[in-house]
Parts: structure tokens; C-alpha cells; sequence
């Protein structure tokens, strides 16, 4: 039994792939293990929302993501006879860099953030499995099965971002709170006989359900979702069930009103549905993250991007937790920061399936009656680009707030204006160095942001450790201080810029350096 390994990700979706790459970022030393033999597996997810792209900018991966996506997509609706383009590039966004919904397949963003861990040195496992894990006091123990034996080690934490059938969540006996769905999503690769453009995501609505298509299929040109009612056997709850026969899915298409054949069916399969929540996120030295913590419908695209900003939450503090003067402090904010997202997801995303998906005769009513009815009122309703904007900042969490926790911190004097800690840092436009630029792209690489107002005292040049960078903002008049934290969050703010406080500050997240010995010939004052 060793006792080098840091942190052990359990699970290689696009969850772990971050969180591991985060941690190392701050010096973690991490191993990722996945049951998988391989790391291919059909997407499930399609969709990055913004503030998704913005905690992943730091890390450098998201310029090689958005070269494999669409960023300027259009979505038909198809409504009883009519079709109505609504475009989702350049929304009232202003305050991000991403100001536009991303089409992307869940295999992309997984071989992106896989390609940056192995840069760095750190392979995932494949085909190796978590047997069992043991909270004790000084170290969690993980037996792990590969295809070289069995093995068990010691790591500091142990981290399930193993989806909806955790081992670890299992095993730190976490209670998985909610129940099925009536209804499963079937997914499938076509290739399709009709008139529809690559470049938009095509929507139709049935008593049914709804019917998605996208040119982003892995075996065939087309990726079909469809919901229905549950069918057959019990399925493993993220696990890819028995494919679909494609007369079954050629009824659905056509119940959502699609003027399409299915010409050919290269893959499919039944997905099971699930509306839980974790009772806890953190059990000891057992974190829990992604479908490990929370299970959605796919409405709204919550999942990939929930278990991202999971991720991102947590991995640096995991990786500072053992310098910190408040280690359990900050270790529980993970929870008492995302566990509340988690449970708004989950009132989203029911109320969203419920209109899509569900069977009751209200909502099929509303798919089958009243959508078509309606349709000539949507081109006024997605005309209103504020509107969409703020229906897209609540649904990618862009203000999503962190009040009320240890490491949301509001010194004396109180600093006058702006994002008070535990709010996300807009994109503002600010001046440093005789530079112009954006806000979001000036702490674009890891680390913990001190902005400087520009009459603040020159804290930069004391040595407040490596993970600690300086920027004075001369647009900002004042001698306040405001630092971002590596996630992107306002963590500490004050009037002025105190070498004392800010130290504290950081100390209570493990960024800081010591503070250095007085001279023996002076005492401190407090």
C-alpha cells in the first residue's frame, strides 16, 4: 500500500477529465481510473452552455473545443405546418466571452480534456474498476481491479464522478434521493431522405413527445432523441439499453411532425430516466460530482455542464485543502456552493420534460394543440434577444451565487459598488498596463486574481505565493481590492488593499504564502 497518490477520480466523462485537470493545475498529484475498457461511448450530451466555456477558458482548453463545435447555431421548430428558424449566436450576453449556445458532441469535449491531461503527464486508467473505498482518519482506500490484479492504495480524497450508479457515493453511504421518470430518451444515428439544413438543430413536438435532430451523429450523418414512455425491462440508469427498431422510431418522428425518413439506422439505444439528488455531497474524505451527485432529463442540457462547474468548484479546493488554515471549511463549501445549483437544476429540468415529454394529457395537449396554434407568436416571443439572454444566463448558471460561504469573504471598510463575493466576476472591459481588454481574459490561466484599484497600496510586490497573481485596474478609481477565485467567483473584497487581511484571506483557502518573520526587533501590532 502506497500512500504518493493525492486525489483519485473515479470516472473519465467530462466531470472527472476536468476536475483532474483542474486539481493538477494547482499541483495535485491525481489518478483518473474508469471502468471503461476504452474511451469511446456514445454522446449523450450535445449542448455547453456559456458559463461552462468560461470555467474551463482558465484550464486552455476551450479555444480546441470550440473548433470542433458549432457556435452559431439555428434551431428549427417545426410546428404543425410551419418551420420558424430561431438563431442562438450573439445573445444578449454582454458580460461573457461566450455570448451564444455551443453545439458540441460529449465525445469531443472528452477528448479534449483527455488530449490536455496526457500533455501533462497524467494517462487516463482505462478498464480499471472501484471495487471499494474506505473513509478513515488519515487517508481514504481504494481497492482497485485492473487488468494487472488487484491493488489498494491510500489518497488523501477519493472522488465519485462515477454517474447515476456511484460506487463511491454507495460506499460513503450518501442517501439518492427522487425516483424514475415514466419516460426514456431513445438516441440514434441516422441517415436521413429530406430537405434539412446541416447547420440547425431541428425540433418537432408530438402528442408523444419531442424529436431532436442533429448533424452531429458519430455512425451516421444525423443524431435522432426522441422521448416516449417508459418500455420493457428495467435499465441500468446511464448504461445504453437495447437499440430501437426503426419503424418505432420512424412513428416518433413522424408524430412530432419531422418531413423526414429514416433512410438508414446505423445505432441505437434506450436510456432510462432518473430525478435524484445526493443528500450530501461530501462524505469525509468521499466527494461526490456530476451524475454521481444529481441526475437530470436531458432538458436543457443541465448535465455535462452542471458536472463541469462541479468540477471546476472543487478541484482547486481539493488541491489547496492541505495548506489551508481552514481545511474542513473550505472542503464543505463544495456542498454548501453547488449542492443548491444541483436542486434548481432539478426544478428546471422537471418542469422543462415535463412540457416535452410527458405523457399526461396537459402537456401532450400543449405539444400537440396548442404548440402549433401558437407557432405564429414565436418568431416575436425568440425576437426579444434580452429575453433570451436572461432565460440563458438563469439555465447556464451564470448567476448562480456562493453567499453565505467560509470563503466568501467582505472585509472592512466595505468596498462600494460591483459583485459582492460569492457572486460569478463579470466580463467588464477594464484598463491595465495602458491595455484595454477584457476582464476574462486578463486572469485567463490558473491561479488566484488580485485586482488592484488603481490608488491601492503595491501589495504585488510582497511574495504572497505562486497560485497568487497581481493586476492593478487603473480603470478603477479607489484603493479597494477584489480577488477572483479560480473558478471564476468573487472570493474577497475590501476598501482597501491590506497585506494583513488579504493574507488571512488566503490562508483560509491554502493560496497564500506564510507571512514572512517580523525582524526581531519589532513586535506586531494587532
Amino acid at each position: 500500500m502506497t500512500t504518493t497518490d493525492n486525489l483519485l477520480v473515479v470516472g473519465a466523462g467530462p466531470t472527472g477529465l476536468a476536475l483532474a485537470l483542474q486539481a493538477h493545475a494547482y499541483g495535485a498529484h491525481v489518478r483518473i481510473v474508469d471502468r471503461r475498457t476504452e474511451s469511446f461511448r456514445p454522446s449523450r450530451a450535445l449542448i455547453l452552455h456559456p458559463r461552462t466555456l468560461e470555467v474551463l477558458r482558465p484550464l486552455g482548453v476551450s479555444d480546441a473545443i470550440l473548433a470542433r463545435a458549432n457556435t452559431a447555431p439555428d434551431v428549427d421548430l417545426h410546428l404543425g405546418h410551419r418551420v420558424i428558424r430561431v438563431s442562438l449566436d450573439q445573445l444578449h450576453l454582454p458580460d461573457t466571452a461566450f455570448p451564444h449556445l455551443t453545439l458540441v458532441r460529449q465525445m469531443d469535449v472528452e477528448a479534449v480534456l483527455t488530449q490536455a491531461l496526457a500533455a501533462r503527464g497524467i494517462a487516463v486508467e482505462w478498464g480499471t474498476e472501484l471495487l471499494a473505498v474506505r473513509d478513515e482518519a488519515t487517508a481514504a482506500h481504494a481497492t482497485l481491479r485492473s487488468r494487472s490484479g488487484m491493488q489498494t492504495t491510500a489518497f488523501a480524497y477519493v472522488i465519485g464522478c462515477d454517474g447515476p450508479c456511484s460506487t463511491v457515493r454507495r460506499a460513503a453511504g450518501i442517501a439518492w434521493r427522487g425516483g424514475p421518470y415514466q419516460e426514456e430518451v431513445v438516441l440514434a444515428d441516422v441517415e436521413l431522405e429530406a430537405d434539412l439544413e446541416d447547420g440547425a438543430a431541428h425540433v418537432g413536438a408530438g402528442r408523444e413527445g419531442l424529436a431532436l435532430l442533429f448533424a452531429l451523429g458519430e455512425h451516421a450523418r444525423w443524431r435522432l432523441l426522441v422521448t416516449r414512455g417508459v418500455r420493457g425491462e428495467q435499465l441500468v440508469y446511464g448504461e445504453a439499453g437495447p437499440p430501437v427498431a426503426v419503424d418505432d422510431l420512424q412513428t416518433l418522428v413522424d408524430d412530432a411532425g419531422l418531413d423526414t425518413r429514416i433512410t438508414r439506422l446505423a445505432w441505437s439505444a434506450r436510456y432510462h430516466l432518473q430525478l435524484r439528488l445526493a443528500a450530501r455531497f461530501r462524505q469525509g474524505r468521499l466527494f461526490l460530482a456530476g451524475d454521481a451527485a444529481h441526475a437530470f432529463s436531458p432538458a436543457t442540457g443541465q448535465g455535462m455542464n452542471t458536472g463541469v462547474q462541479d468540477a471546476l468548484n472543487l478541484g482547486w479546493k481539493l488541491a489547496l485543502a492541505s495548506t489551508a488554515t481552514e481545511r474542513d471549511a473550505l472542503l464543505d463549501s463544495y456542498e454548501r456552493e453547488r449542492r443548491p445549483v444541483g436542486r434548481r437544476a432539478l426544478v428546471i429540468t422537471h418542469l422543462a420534460f415535463w412540457v416535452e415529454a410527458s405523457a399526461a394529457l396537459l402537456p401532450s395537449w400543449l405539444r400537440g394543440v396548442v404548440a402549433p396554434l401558437g407557432a405564429p407568436l414565436v418568431p416575436h416571443l425568440t425576437g426579444h434577444r434580452r429575453l433570451v439572454g436572461e432565460t440563458l444566463q438563469c439555465v447556464s448558471q451564470l448567476r448562480a451565487p456562493y453567499h453565505h460561504t467560509p470563503v466568501s469573504r467582505e472585509d472592512r471598510p466595505r468596498l462600494e459598488g460591483g459583485p459582492s463575493s460569492g457572486q460569478r466576476l463579470p466580463d467588464a472591459t477594464v484598463t491595465t498596463n495602458g491595455a484595454r481588454l477584457r476582464l476574462h481574459a486578463l486572469i485567463a490561466r490558473p491561479g488566484v486574481h488580485v485586482l488592484l484599484h488603481r490608488d491601492a497600496d503595491p501589495l504585488d510586490r510582497q511574495d504572497f505565493g505562486r497560485h497568487v497573481t497581481f493586476h492593478r485596474l487603473t480603470s478603477s478609481p479607489g484603493p479597494g481590492v477584489v480577488v477572483v477565485r479560480p473558478d471564476g467567483y468573487v472570493g474577497y473584497r475590501c476598501g482597501v488593499a491590506d497585506a494583513g487581511q488579504l493574507r488571512s484571506w488566503l490562508s483560509t483557502i491554502g493560496a497564500g504564502a506564510p507571512q514572512p518573520p517580523m525582524p526581531s526587533n519589532q513586535c506586531q501590532i494587532s
